[in-house]
C-alpha cells in the first residue's frame, strides 16, 4: 500500500523517542497498530461486501438471460405445436376440403385446439390407474 522502507521507519522510530520519550512510545506504537487494524479490517469488510454485490449482480443477469432464452424456447416449442396440431390451409383453398354439417359430410372436425387438448388429457390418463367404474362395482359385488 504505502511503499515504506526500513530507513523510513527507523527515522519514525527515532522522532517518536525523542518527541514522545521512553515510556509513553510503546503506548503510541500499540494504539497506532489498534487503529491501522482496524483501518485494514474495515477497508477488507467493505472490499468483500462490494464483491458480493458484483457478484449477485451477475447472477441476476445470468439468470435474467436464461430466463429469456427459455421463453423463448418455450414460444417456439408452442409454435411448432400448434403447427403441427392444426395445419394452416394452403392458398387457394381456404376451407373447401373440410365437410360441415350442411354438406352432408357429418360433423366438422374440432378445432385443434380441443384436440390437442384431448390428446394431453388422454396422455395423463394412460399413465396412471384406471379407476373401477360404478358397473364395475356393482359387478363386483354380486
Amino acid at each position: 500500500m504505502f511503499d515504506i522502507g526500513f530507513l523510513e521507519l527507523l527515522v519514525l522510530g527515532i522522532v517518536g523517542l525523542l518527541v514522545l520519550g521512553p515510556e509513553r512510545l510503546p503506548k503510541a506504537a500499540r494504539t497506532v497498530g489498534l487503529w491501522v487494524g482496524k483501518i485494514k479490517r474495515t477497508v477488507s469488510s467493505m472490499q468483500r461486501e462490494i464483491n458480493s454485490q458484483l457478484e449477485a449482480e451477475e447472477l441476476r443477469q445470468k439468470l435474467k438471460e436464461q430466463q429469456a432464452k427459455l421463453d423463448e424456447s418455450l414460444s417456439k416449442a408452442k409454435r411448432d405445436v400448434e403447427s403441427i396440431a392444426d395445419p394452416a390451409p394452403t392458398p387457394g383453398q381456404g376451407d373447401a376440403k373440410r365437410p360441415t354439417s350442411a354438406e352432408g359430410g357429418g360433423e366438422a372436425p374440432p378445432p385443434a385446439s380441443a384436440r390437442l387438448d384431448d390428446a394431453l388429457a388422454d396422455a395423463r390418463t394412460a399413465g396412471s390407474e384406471p379407476t373401477p367404474s360404478d358397473d364395475d362395482k356393482d359387478a363386483a359385488s354380486r
